[in-house]
Parts: structure tokens; C-alpha cells; sequence
């Protein structure tokens, strides 16, 4: 990889936290007005990863030779409800009171976007992961929405935040998935990518 310019296409400071913890270069260029709009009757599933290479679609026409972007989207989906970023804390409660005593599933999305020899190459995948929570009290989701604001969390909540220490009960999958950011499976995808 050590060829290539890493572009992380994600304001994110928990991306860029785990893309450091891999020890490459990068740097962070954010585009803004993406649409992050899709067809309604795509699969709960597929929605992170459709969202991720609509992500990377719109760097298509600004990426250099030698250029690797990475874009990624995280979801939380609970009985076929996707669950974004909440709009106030109220909507934070609900989704926290929904996934109180139950399992749900992250998935992120990811898209790696390069030029090669004058041409565009993309590589997308998604990861899932199995989360269960304990039964939250209305004082636990009380506390943590009010002291942790999670209105930028997928799902409303972090898992590397108060709520995982003391809601998290099993996970069945990858952690740092759930943090937002595949990075094993990335390391992975990225060193092929680079062949």
C-alpha cells in the first residue's frame, strides 16, 4: 500500500482513530452534499454498502493516479427498521428503548475507489455484526443520551461509549465494526486492492 495515497472520505474522528490504529498514511477529504438516498425497496442489508459506493461515486471526477479512496456508511437494524443517526434526543430514546433486551445488527458498508492506469476500479463489501443488549432502564437511556449526546451515532448509541460497558451483553461478530469501521476486513480488502 505503501504506493498508494489513502483517501478516507469520512469526517468521522472514530474512522480516523481506527484507520491510525493501522499504521498508513492518509488523508481526510470530505466532499459534501452526497446523496445518501436509496431505493426503497433495496434489502435492509444492502443499504450500507449501496450508501458507501454512492459515497465513493461522487470522488469518480476529483481522484488523481495513484489516489485510493475509502468510503464507508454504518447502520443498525433491528425487526427491518433501520436505524440512522437520530434526529433529537427523543428519537435517541426510542431507538435505545427499542434495542433494550434485544439483538440487532450493524453492518457497514464500504466502498475502495482507485485509479489505475487511467481507469476507475472499485471494490465494495459489507461486515456484520451481532449485537445483544441487556434490558436498559429509562434511567440508563436517560443518563447516557443526556450525558453523551450519541445524535451522530447510527442506532443512537457507541459502543466504545458508557452505554457498551453496561448495556452490551454478547457480540457475535467484529467490535470495531460496531465502532463504525471494519478494519481488519479493510487492512485485508485495501492490501489486495493494491496488488
Amino acid at each position: 500500500m505503501k504506493d498508494w495515497k489513502i483517501i478516507l472520505a469520512s469526517n468521522s474522528p472514530r474512522r480516523k482513530e481506527l484507520l491510525k490504529m493501522l499504521d498508513v498514511d492518509f488523508e481526510v477529504r470530505v466532499l459534501s452534499d452526497i446523496d445518501e438516498s436509496y431505493p426503497p425497496h433495496l434489502p435492509s442489508a444492502e443499504v450500507a454498502k449501496y450508501i458507501a459506493c454512492c459515497k465513493a461515486k461522487a470522488y469518480e471526477d476529483s481522484i488523481a493516479s495513484g489516489e485510493l479512496v475509502v468510503t464507508a456508511d454504518t447502520i443498525v437494524i433491528c425487526d427491518d427498521e433501520i436505524m440512522g443517526k437520530p434526529h433529537d434526543e427523543e428519537d435517541a430514546r426510542r431507538m435505545l428503548r427499542k434495542l433494550s433486551g434485544r439483538t440487532h445488527q450493524v453492518i457497514t458498508g464500504v466502498c475502495l475507489l482507485a485509479l489505475k492506469d487511467h481507469n476507475l476500479i472499485t471494490k465494495s463489501f459489507s461486515v456484520r455484526t451481532d449485537v445483544t443488549f441487556d434490558i436498559l432502564s429509562d434511567e440508563d437511556i436517560d443518563y447516557y443520551v443526556t450525558n453523551y449526546h450519541p445524535l451522530d451515532k447510527a442506532g443512537a448509541y457507541g459502543i466504545q461509549e458508557w452505554i457498551g460497558c453496561v448495556g452490551v451483553s454478547r457480540l457475535e461478530g467484529s467490535y470495531f465494526n460496531v465502532v463504525g469501521f471494519p478494519v481488519q476486513r479493510i487492512y485485508r480488502e485495501m492490501k489486495n486492492f493494491c496488488k
